[in-house]
């Protein structure tokens, strides 16, 4: 007698919670080129909120004497860096899936078996998506709209804009940067850093894509002479740095938005061991015979600058 043989299709429905969905929750938000690049400080662990404390100091030294007198002033301020709640629920069809994905990890199966690491495969192609939108949100979010969190340029130029305590400085310059006005860009730039802060290990000018393009037009000819750079002319990359200072590519920045400040200045925070923390895979099969599977994720993301007063910023309008 011949056995029957049952080609049933396996349940992938799995569950991360807490900080066991941390390592994914990781691997998405990092993804991130401002973040992955460690371009600004990052802070892993904020469950609900974290205060930054500002410590301001003036006229500190003064003549020695036999007594003790206190001497300066010291201020003490603070800013809040409260991660936003997100979240992400997608539905993808199976099929789609058979037709990207090579027929050996599939097996020889009629029913085409999901192979036992698609969900990291599945979850990574999210964590993908999730890094690009966090790219953005990391400077031109706004807390206010939905799935963005509040972003670092928004929150600067909308200090400038409303003037008072802990603004940063705006460049002479502003607008539109071109291959054209690029230099003049950055040397307006460059002269509205603070005294104090020029010269430091990690002060950064953050750019966007189009001032990265702008600038390598730049080096390659025209401000550089005939041959450009190095003479060089359009053969090979030129050093994205400005009068030694690097020039950091940050593509979530608007067109034309250019920021500079020191690296320990600048925040992001997220929970990556927090209880909120969710990565969820769920085969749907098995629950309503569809072909679809769905993934769920649930983290936290947000930003903050600590002293306005130590940054220059170039306005892009």
């Amino acid at each position: 007698m011949r056995k029957q043989q049952n080609f049933a299709q396996p349940s992938i429905t799995t569950t991360y919670a807490g900080e066991f969905a941390g390592k994914y929750i990781a691997a998405a938000l990092l993804s991130a080129k401002t973040l992955d690049n460690q371009y600004i400080t990052i802070m892993p662990n904020v469950k609900f909120k974290s205060v930054i404390q500002k410590i301001a100091v003036d006229s500190i030294v003064n003549d020695a004497s036999c007594n003790f007198t206190t001497s300066g002033t010291v201020a003490l301020s603070e800013r809040i860096l409260e991660p936003k709640e997100l979240q992400v629920n997608l539905e993808l069809c199976k099929q789609e899936f058979v037709d990207s994905w090579e027929a050996l990890q599939l097996g020889y199966s009629a029913f085409d078996e999901i192979p036992k690491d698609f969900n990291d495969f599945l979850i990574s192609y999210v964590g993908g998506k999730v890094a690009q939108s966090t790219e953005i949100s990391i400077w031109q979010g706004a807390a206010a709209t939905n799935g963005q969190f509040g972003g670092i340029y928004n929150a600067l130029s909308s200090s400038v804009v409303a003037g008072g305590t802990n603004a940063p400085v705006t460049s002479s310059v502003s607008g539109s940067i071109t291959s054209a006005n690029v230099l003049t860009a950055l040397n307006a730039l460059v002269d509205a850093i603070p005294q104090t802060v020029y010269g430091k290990e990690d002060l950064m000018i953050y750019v966007p894509t189009n001032v990265v393009k702008a600038y390598q037009q730049a080096l390659a000819g025209g401000a550089q002479g005939a041959n450009g750079w190095n003479n060089q002319m359009n053969v090979g990359e030129k050093p994205l740095n400005f009068n030694g200072i690097e020039l950091a590519f940050c593509p979530g920045l608007a067109s034309s938005a250019m920021v500079a400040a020191q690296k320990s200045n600048l925040y992001f925070g997220t929970g990556l061991l927090s209880d909120h923390n969710e990565v969820r895979v769920l085969d749907m099969a098995n629950l309503d015979g569809s072909q679809n599977y769905r993934i769920i994720m649930r983290y936290t993301a947000g930003t903050q600058y600590g002293i306005g007063e130590d940054i220059a910023i170039h306005k892009n309008y």
